[in-house]
């Protein structure tokens, strides 16, 4: 019988995938906030065209587009496949998916997909969800689909469905499944350091946490910032969130989270630190407008996948420059009381107030109608929390975030606080001003929690009756049905994510800009159902349920669009919309305030949102 005897120390990335990675394995990319990223390239770099690879993780962008543009995966489980920076959007590399390119998908929501790691960890033979029902989610994943379908479209099976509907034994009112577990061969995970017997520090937000390590049938291929004297790990065993035993082979790679970030971590009682670095948001743009064509994602994978070799020319020619702008201080830092607006919304000077970190543009530039649907969102949020008893805000990526961050400072104003909510495990968030990316590292610092996503989307959000969920829409129909997935003519959007965990769980806001393309008599896929869709917020107005959920909407509130649209709310309705919600005596929405977009724009000087 074999003993573990502790892991292998190998010099780089590129030897640790080389060694212990072989074609056809299916690995598991774990979904921490420092995600893998060196091993990502080295994969790309080791086993391009012949890697055979199934891959598992939670969202697929960044560096996970070098292992697409390889050609070594054969077959993708995963939440979320598109872009999340400066924007969330589609990526032109997963156009074709529902064509089976460039690989075959099975696709999950972010909660049902850590629910079956989560079974795959502890032994269990299938985990639980009330995630997906009702959706087309639920339908692809039931009839065994390697792949999305339009609605109404029958979908190819591969005879081996992963999620079952079963009935409640105790005659609850709440529809349930049964997934498969998840049990990838190996897991690869950065870490902030590790000991020399494999005991691996993560620091928070967790994401999926170790859940994927323990599910992994053969074991981790970690890379870490830095390996530390056994010491560190003998006095601070709190600190380890894998154990050793579960580690296969380990090596050191400096910024193995590039382009993404990881947070930075005190060694006390060593009198050094793991520095930790934010996202790099210049990479990341430049990574999504090289790879909106063709040639320049060859040029971008040719210089930053294949002519390094390595992972520690990679970081060389990032430059000391660059490097030294994305440092972080090290270790967590006391969490700031929420600070003020750039200008507070209301008369009056706030004692916490801070100067923004940017300028704000001059001379001032119209609203724009993404901002008036951000601004008109966070009027619906306060609304239904100081009506409804909501307690806290789940805030999904997008124009959703940003509604969410400007109801949260307007509530602060009249004496509400209802923490602020997101997937990976953020509580309590207080946005950094001029910093306008949800997941941001400066955002984690001025956090009141910072958790994982079964904290956040189960216990946060599934199991609170209280939460109120914002959401944006690529597609939302009269019914609330939302899609974020798939479009008509099959080209491929971006996923659930936590979605439809949200969706399927809690009461929940929509938020959209208005047009025939985007409110649609009917979605062409349910990504996440409308049933508990409270208000949709439009550009002009929000429509509203009257008489609970599956009522029909009608459009509560009108701000006039001026110059720049229909002069009614009947003639915005027919014109902005497919839909035929009744327009008859829509209170009128206050003008926008110059307090309203002052926040707004001190929170994304860029105007990534306008």
């Amino acid at each position: 019988m074999s003993t573990h005897s502790g892991p292998a120390l190998v010099p780089d990335v590129d030897t640790l995938v080389s060694e212990y990675v072989s074609p056809g394995t299916h690995l598991h990319l774990a979904m921490t906030m420092a995600r893998p990223n060196a091993m990502v390239y080295a994969l790309a770099r080791q086993f391009a065209g012949r890697g055979r690879f199934t891959v598992s993780t939670s969202a697929t962008h960044t560096a996970m587009h070098a292992l697409t543009m390889s050609g070594a995966v054969e077959h993708l489980i995963t939440c979320f496949l598109g872009d999340t920076y400066p924007t969330p959007r589609p990526n032109p590399l997963y156009r074709d998916l529902a064509r089976g390119l460039p690989f075959t998908c099975e696709l999950w929501s972010l909660l049902s997909f850590t629910q079956r790691l989560i079974a795959g960890a502890t032994g269990l033979p299938y985990g639980v969800t009330a995630s997906l029902v009702g959706s087309d989610l639920e339908r692809a994943l039931a009839s065994g689909a390697r792949g999305p379908r339009p609605d109404g479209e029958d979908a190819v099976p591969d005879g081996s469905p992963k999620f079952v509907r079963v009935a409640d034994p105790s005659a609850g009112d709440r529809p349930f499944g049964l997934v498969e577990p998840l049990r990838p061969d190996l897991t690869l995970v950065h870490g902030a350091c590790a000991d020399r017997r494999g005991n691996i520090v993560l620091v928070p937000p967790a994401g999926e946490g170790a859940w994927g390590a323990y599910a992994a049938e053969q074991g981790v291929l970690a890379s870490v910032e830095r390996i530390v004297p056994d010491a560190f790990v003998d006095a601070h065993p709190e600190r380890v969130v894998i154990p050793g035993q579960r580690v296969v082979a380990l090596c050191e790679a400096p910024l193995g989270a590039h382009p993404q970030s990881l947070r930075g971590l005190a060694l006390g009682d060593l009198g050094q630190a793991v520095a930790g670095y934010r996202d790099d948001y210049t990479f990341l743009t430049e990574l999504v407008d090289r790879l909106a064509t063709e040639d320049g994602a060859k040029e971008w994978y040719r210089e930053w996948v294949e002519e390094p070799g390595g992972h520690a020319e990679y970081v060389r020619r990032l430059g000391e420059a660059r490097r030294a702008e994305l440092l972080l201080a090290a270790g967590p830092l006391t969490p700031r009381e929420p600070t003020a607006p750039p200008r507070p919304l209301s008369s009056g000077t706030r004692p916490d107030a801070v100067p923004q970190s940017r300028p704000e543009p001059t001379p001032r530039a119209p609203v724009t109608r993404q901002e008036r649907t951000i601004v008109l969102g966070a009027r619906a949020i306060v609304d239904r929390v100081t009506t409804d008893g909501y307690d806290t805000l789940l805030a999904g990526i997008g124009v959703s975030h940003l509604a969410a961050w400007l109801a949260a400072a307007r509530l602060r104003e009249q004496g509400v606080r209802v923490p602020v909510c997101a997937e990976l495990g953020f509580y309590g968030m207080d946005p950094e001003p001029g910093d306008v990316f949800l997941f941001s590292q400066l955002h984690a610092t001025r956090s009141q929690q910072l958790a994982g996503i079964p904290e956040i989307l189960g216990g946060m959000v599934s199991a609170n009756r209280r939460c109120l969920g914002v959401l944006a829409a690529g597609e939302v129909d009269a019914r609330g049905d939302v899609n974020t997935s798939l479009l008509a003519d099959g080209r491929w959007l971006t996923g659930s994510g936590g979605a439809n965990d949200i969706a399927t769980s809690t009461d929940c806001l929509v938020l959209s800009t208005a047009s025939p393309r985007k409110f649609v008599d009917r979605v062409a896929y349910v990504t996440s159902p409308g049933a508990r869709v409270r208000e949709v917020v439009s550009h002009f107005g929000r429509f509203r349920r009257e008489d609970g959920p599956g009522s029909p909407f009608r459009l509560a509130t009108w701000l006039p669009l001026g110059d720049d649209g229909p002069p009614t709310p009947r003639e915005a309705v027919a014109t902005l919309t497919r839909w035929s919600a009744p327009t008859t005596d829509p209170v009128a929405e206050p003008e926008i305030t110059e307090a309203e977009i002052s926040w707004l724009r001190g929170l994304d000087p860029q105007g990534f949102y306008r």
